[in-house]
């Protein structure tokens, strides 16, 4: 029977730049996982604009196993652009990631599907706890998922780990946008999926190739992850952050203005001019600063306000009565 007719159980949705000499090894890693696990499954893997013959060695690969399917990107768009792209093609009721590299086990397939299936997870996210990658990365990494943690208040050891699981519900609720990959779970928990899970996963040294990514991921990572916190706590309340500061602000500056006027006018008449007082361009500063936060945040209320997607809210359920 063709795999479109029957249930999926399982999607393992594979991003791969530039790697051919592993995908072929790959999926045959990840047939003989799921045959022996008696799951029907699907593997989409999406050619994110590779310069080899990656996308040839998909083509070949589709006509030997119906299960496998491929999309391909014209030029390179990044892992964030893959993911959202085959999250809106998968069909099984499991959703697994993992890297083209050949570093992540699809040993692992088996017990992050349960602990989804079974144990009632949104996420269940690897945790590479022995890696086998240089010091110029583990330390970087390290602090990295200690900034995360304590912004996200998300207790995962491995947040930018590739093999990750997910209820097909929450890979249909969220959109994954720049590199914005490195924050799935963040993005989900603000969607409201709170039960995010870990698994301790083998982490394999790179077989073939080379490393796509660089230092700079660590820094935009953390910029992405301020960005990230700020659109889930203020994306449809934008007043709140910067009216709150901009009010502080005009506040402080005013009370500085009062307080030198109080001065020239009754404490000290002859003394020194105000425009010649440091407070005073203090005062001055805050002041204007704080009608500009205020401003920004009145501007932000009205896009958010008049935003298309401005009252898109995910429901879990809803009642068998509600339109009785």
């Amino acid at each position: 029977m063709e795999i479109e007719n029957q249930h999926i159980q399982l999607s393992i949705v594979v991003p791969l730049f530039n790697e051919e000499e592993s995908i072929g090894e790959l999926t045959d890693w990840i047939d003989r996982v799921c045959t022996d696990n008696n799951f029907n499954y699907e593997v989409i893997m999406v050619d994110d604009g590779s310069t080899d013959e990656s996308w040839k060695k998909v083509e070949e690969l589709m006509v030997s196993n119906n299960k496998i399917k491929g999309i391909s990107f014209r030029r390179n768009y990044g892992k964030s652009a893959a993911l959202n792209v085959a999250f809106e093609a998968v069909k099984g009721d499991v959703v697994i990631t993992m890297d083209a590299d050949l570093q992540d086990s699809p040993d692992e397939i088996p017990e992050l599907y349960q602990m989804v299936k079974e144990e009632s997870f949104d996420i269940v996210s690897g945790w590479k706890k022995k890696r086998y990658d240089p010091i110029t990365k583990t330390i970087p990494t390290k602090l990295y998922n200690a900034t995360t943690r304590r912004v996200s208040g998300i207790k995962l050891h491995d947040m930018n780990c590739g093999l990750k699981a997910y209820k097909k519900e929450v890979v249909k609720s969220i959109e994954v946008y720049g590199e914005m990959h490195r924050y799935i779970p963040v993005i989900a928990k603000w969607a409201g999926f709170n039960k995010i899970g870990e698994k301790v996963v083998q982490h394999q040294e790179r077989k073939y190739g080379k490393t796509k990514f660089g230092l700079e991921r660590f820094l935009f990572g953390f910029l992405d992850l301020f960005s990230i916190t700020f659109i889930g706590r203020f994306g449809k309340r934008p007043m709140h952050f910067f009216g709150t500061i901009g009010s502080l602000m005009f506040a402080i500056g005013f009370g500085f203005a009062l307080w030198i006027g109080i001065d020239k006018l009754f404490i000290d008449k002859a003394g020194v001019l105000i425009a010649s007082r440091p407070s005073f361009y203090i005062a001055l500063t805050c002041m204007i600063l704080g009608v500009q936060m205020f401003l920004a945040g009145f501007l932000g209320e009205m896009l958010a306000r008049n935003s298309p997607n401005r009252n898109i809210y995910l429901i879990k359920a809803k009642t068998s009565n509600l339109d009785d």
